[in-house]
């Protein structure tokens, strides 16, 4: 009958083939995840290229006329947009970017700029209110799979409380995928929008002029196209965080997968050891128990 030393040892060799099991899977799930969410990137890439294009060609066409979104103002409040995951088992995914926005929105107080602050994911809510950061807007279940919807959604109100005065500028913090081992921190200007400049600061007139008629004016039309700019690029930048989450997601469960292979043959040596020495012992017990009785 196994000692209690190896029935413990054999309990948890069960219990991490169990953990292997699932870690496995995971890993398996965000690698395939990552190819969609690079598939997603890929196709929304040349509708926000279409957009730069287009709001090049129509502040052409609008001279000095401007727009709300467009309006530089002194920097009084700065609006925050953080996006981590809603989930864990990713890493340092969110790590890495909660401390670049934590870095920047304290440097901005210490120059006496408000903060007013917008989290996409679970895991920058609950970071920053366990810090005693104060929510003006929290978006949830949204950087598994983002949707546009999602960044229409985001883009209302980050546009509402621009136009409002609510902030004077937004810059979001969202991770940029490069490949399955490389993902980087990145911080961005989402308002003011910056179209495309040439060095003297006029809009860009690279590439082939065209002319177009406009219906209703520039003006109007740009009025219309910027809001759409904003969630284009919102959008994309979702797709990079996903992106980035589930490469992160796989690496990490692929390191706890190849930890749990490793403790398991850790735990059969041990296992083999014990009951080797068991067996050694109950041997020497026999051995002895004969000799005593042929003694006597």
């Amino acid at each position: 009958m196994a000692s209690a030393e190896l029935r413990a040892i054999r309990r948890r060799i069960r219990s991490v083939e169990s953990t292997k099991k699932i870690t496995r899977a995971m890993e398996l799930i965000a690698a395939s995840r990552i190819v969609k969410a690079r598939q997603r990137v890929r196709a929304a890439r040349p509708y926000a290229e279409k957009m730069i294009e287009v709001i090049r060609n129509v502040a052409r066409a609008s001279g000095d006329v401007g727009d709300p979104l467009l309006e530089r103002r002194d920097l009084a409040t700065m609006g925050v947009l953080v996006v981590t995951s809603d989930r864990g088992l990713a890493g340092a995914y969110n790590s890495a970017v909660l401390r670049m926005a934590e870095r920047s929105m304290v440097d901005l107080q210490d120059q006496g700029v408000a903060i007013r602050l917008y989290a996409v994911g679970k895991k920058a809510q609950t970071y920053f209110s366990f810090r005693g950061y104060e929510m003006a807007e929290s978006f949830l279940a949204v950087t598994d799979q983002p949707t546009y919807s999602d960044a229409r959604k985001i883009a209302q109100v980050l546009t509402q409380d621009y136009r409002s005065g609510a902030v004077d500028a937004v810059d979001i913090f969202y991770t940029v995928y490069r490949s399955a081992l490389s993902y980087i921190p990145t911080r961005a200007e989402l308002l003011p929008v910056s179209p495309p400049t040439d060095e003297e600061g006029q809009p860009d007139a690279s590439g082939p002029a065209v002319s177009y008629e406009y219906e209703p004016d520039p003006a109007a039309i740009l009025g219309r196209l910027l809001p759409l700019y904003v969630e284009s690029a919102i959008y994309e930048q979702l797709l990079e965080s996903s992106a980035s989450e589930h490469a992160s997601r796989q690496r990490a469960m692929k390191a706890a997968t190849d930890n749990a292979e490793e403790l398991i043959k850790v735990l059969t040596r041990t296992a083999n050891q014990a009951r080797q020495a068991e067996i050694t012992t109950e041997i020497a017990e026999i051995v002895g128990g004969a000799q005593a009785m042929s003694a006597s």
